[in-house]
């Protein structure tokens, strides 16, 4: 590219118009400025990218004013998450295309440690960001992803039973009438419908064992015609290669003819632990499946044909035949990731770890949308105001993913060059601590 499509002049220049993109989803033509101060606050260096200090940025000399703008924007006005993401993917996607095709759709969840009762969807449960139980709210996502970047392009709070069936805070918080009680694998379902029917290129899903071990989700995958490859507890339960369950009883000639499969006590089905630990060790081969910037991503893996196994007994047809793809690092006591894939069966198995190792792009995205653009900083506690800040969060993710595809592999926030005034000396965002005197 030439130096006009990278000087920081000219990138300004296509973050200017921008928000304009924005705002024809937002539908309304004076959210166009507010929109484009709170895109610029969340790109600009600073440690917190909440509204006070977004606001302090943005204008020194009327902290107030701006507080309320953004404020207003983020929390109050009821314009659609949903169009401002179709909006931000057209955007991105092109570009990313033009570098590669889409290989894949990531569905993923993160959390978001936060105190209270009363903020909306924050309740004890696995918070990933601390690798423990504590109190925190959850978000699933969908990403679209080629080879060098990825993007997501839908993102929903998952809203414990707890929360929707108490109607105070339900109320306090403005959750939506139609909001009704969904598991993670149900949200992501959604959003992949949401994504067919919007005419997203269609790609395999990646998923952790989170989604995998709902064999629900899996088939919602295959009825959609979509494939995957999502990660399975190392307890589920598989036919080993070459056996099905039995089949039904034959009829006695009596009452309705028996149409459900069946198990014996010495025909049973194992688990995929146990299928890899019974496996030679030549079946274990050696893979690279990543270059990354300080060493290669190698491990061990296995693969075979297997049919799950989940409550087939309840079903007159066995499940399909599908990949159990197992690794194996080298000094692991034993195999340490499964994955189940209906990914094509003559697949070699270099690409088949490639594209179920794939997964690992939306951890740089949360990474990066957390520690850099502020994903979690959101201090308000309503429906609105959370998916706002998060739909506003991916938009301007989605310029720079725009950006690196197009001009500057290296655009971060913080490096694009926007004129804003300085920080006040005299300010405090709320809740830091004032400055020692001695």
């Amino acid at each position: 590219m030439g130096t006009k499509s990278t000087a920081p002049e000219a990138q300004e220049n296509r973050f200017a118009t921008y928000p304009d993109v924005l705002a024809k989803a937002a539908r309304h033509a004076d959210r166009a400025v507010p929109l484009k101060a709170y895109c610029t606050g969340l790109l600009l260096p600073g440690g917190r990218k909440s509204v006070e200090p977004m606001a302090a940025r943005l204008a020194p000399g009327n902290v107030r004013r701006m507080h309320q703008s953004l404020h207003h924007v983020v929390a109050d006005a009821p314009w659609s998450d949903q169009l401002i993401l179709g909006q931000v993917r057209g955007y991105a996607l092109s570009a990313m295309k033009a570098k590669g095709p889409v290989q894949a759709w990531i569905v993923d969840d993160t959390g978001f440690p936060k105190k209270g009762k009363l903020s909306v969807g924050v309740a004890r449960q696995y918070c990933g960001q601390l690798g423990k139980q504590d109190n925190c709210r959850v978000a699933v996502s969908l990403s679209v992803s080629t080879n060098k970047a990825s993007l997501p392009i839908a993102f929903g709070l998952y809203l414990p039973e707890a929360w929707v069936n108490d109607e105070d805070r339900r109320k306090q918080a403005g959750v939506p009438k139609p909001i009704r009680f969904q598991t993670k694998p149900q949200i992501a379902l959604e959003q992949i419908r949401q994504a067919i029917e919007e005419e997203v290129t269609p790609a395999p899903v990646l998923a952790d064992a989170g989604y995998g071990v709902d064999s629900q989700f899996r088939e919602g995958l295959t009825e959609l015609g979509l494939q995957y490859a999502v990660g399975v507890q190392s307890t589920t339960s598989v036919w080993e290669p070459g056996k099905t369950p039995l089949p039904a009883k034959p009829w006695s000639g009596q009452g309705r003819p028996p149409r459900l499969l069946r198990r014996i006590k010495d025909y049973q089905p194992l688990s995929v632990q146990a299928l890899a630990l019974a496996l030679p060790a030549a079946s274990w081969r050696k893979i690279t499946w990543r270059a990354g910037t300080r060493r290669a991503w190698t491990s061990r893996f296995a693969e075979l044909r297997v049919r799950p196994a989940h409550r087939d007994h309840e079903r007159a047809e066995p499940y399909p035949e599908e990949w159990l793809l197992m690794e194996w690092p080298k000094g692991e006591s034993e195999p340490t990731q499964y994955w189940l894939s209906t990914l094509p069966a003559s697949m070699p198995l270099r690409e088949l770890v490639r594209v179920a190792k794939h997964r690992w792009m939306i951890e740089r995205d949360y990474e990066e949308l957390k520690q850099e653009l502020g994903l979690g900083h959101y201090e308000g506690r309503g429906w609105r105001g959370f998916h706002h800040h998060a739909t506003l969060c991916i938009a301007v993710y989605g310029f720079l993913v725009a950006e690196r595809s197009r001009f500057s592999p290296s655009a971060r926030s913080g490096d694009v060059e926007l004129r804003i005034p300085e920080l006040p000396a005299s300010f405090r965002p709320r809740g830091s601590r004032p400055p020692r005197t001695s």
